[in-house]
């Protein structure tokens, strides 16, 4: 246990860049994207809520299944009988991932800065799919995609990986646009077959319901937690399992700081109480994380990374700038 305890921003800044924390590993949630302003498939208004089964390529039954239940368009046994719910429906987010309509946010900035300015980033283990992790300079190897990324592809049938742009070629020219947006969308899909097994299985590695994680997050998880000094949890819930499953995986001597609107995980043993290991930092992330990158003396570098900004992260960082904080106003180094 370190020999104090963080209890707010600043004392988590340098507990960060303390000889006691070696090693950092973070769970982030769909909370690190909101200000990338991708569309949430769940929420009221959301792709899920506003689904027409009647307008996708599908039989009766399947679009009775799917009008019961709009995940049924990402269920396995759905793709494998019939795999254009899951691209029409997802068309617009696979080809905005290839355009870079939606970018990393100061939450995503934040990982970057972390293992570039102190090597201390174990490893990143993300829920989200929409792939801002790999817009960053983050080496590839530090971020696991527990539930798959969109902007990665690869054949559900035999494995074989597909290239991302010759991929999104295929989707704009063979997969219809169901939300009126593309007109030079074709008017009816065509199967994507697989370069390898010519199957037309191929799609994004995100998990479809029905189906394991990759082995990759019970590799790493199982190699990386047990060192652990300090655990990031930002943007999440903490009720998708077996995701949440790192909050009590670490040693007991490490220190959980949770990032989010709300407290959560108390029913995974999280204790949010004046002396313990476990803190709680309410409200955005891109707020908590701009503070504590602020705290560290990084506030010059996320000047240099404006222009990557989507533009919410950039009003929050802009307007900081322009009351003067800079590096030499807030440092822990």
């Amino acid at each position: 246990m370190p020999s104090r305890l963080p209890t707010d921003v600043s004392s988590l800044a340098k507990f960060i860049v303390s000889p006691e924390c070696r090693s950092i590993a973070i769970l982030t949630g769909a909370g690190v994207s909101v200000a990338a302003g991708i569309p949430d498939f769940r929420s009221p208004g959301g792709m899920y809520d506003t689904l027409r089964p009647e307008l996708i390529t599908a039989t009766a039954a399947q679009r009775r299944a799917m009008a019961a239940d709009p995940t049924a368009v990402v269920l396995k046994d759905m793709f494998f009988a019939n795999a254009f719910p899951y691209l029409e429906v997802r068309r617009p987010f696979i080809l905005g991932t290839r355009e870079r309509r939606w970018r990393a946010t100061l939450s995503h900035r934040f990982a970057e800065l972390l293992h570039a300015k102190t090597g201390k980033l174990t490893r990143l283990y993300t829920q989200n799919i929409d792939g801002l992790d790999y817009q960053t300079a983050l080496p590839t190897e530090k971020i696991v995609a527990v539930h798959g990324s969109i902007g990665k592809v690869a054949c559900e049938g035999c494995g074989a990986p597909m290239e991302f742009d010759a991929f999104c070629a295929e989707v704009r020219a063979r997969i219809k646009d169901l939300y009126g947006v593309d007109s030079a969308a074709p008017a009816e899909s065509t199967p994507i077959p697989c370069p390898a097994c010519h199957r037309p299985l191929v799609k994004p590695t995100t998990v479809l319901f029905g189906s394991s994680l990759p082995a990759e997050f019970f590799e790493r998880s199982a190699e990386d937690l047990p060192s652990v000094d300090l655990l990031l949890v930002a943007g999440t819930s903490l009720v998708v399992s077996p995701a949440n499953s790192l909050v009590y995986c670490v040693p007991d001597s490490a220190v959980r700081a949770v990032i989010n609107a709300e407290p959560v995980g108390q029913e995974l043993g999280i204790r949010y109480s004046p002396g313990g290991r476990d803190l709680f930092l309410g409200g955005e992330c891109d707020d908590t994380f701009l503070a504590l990158m602020v705290q560290l003396g990084w506030a010059d570098d996320l000047a240099r990374l404006d222009a990557e900004l989507p533009a919410a992260s950039q009003k929050r960082l802009r307007a900081l700038l322009a009351a003067g904080v800079g590096d030499d106003d807030f440092t822990t180094v």
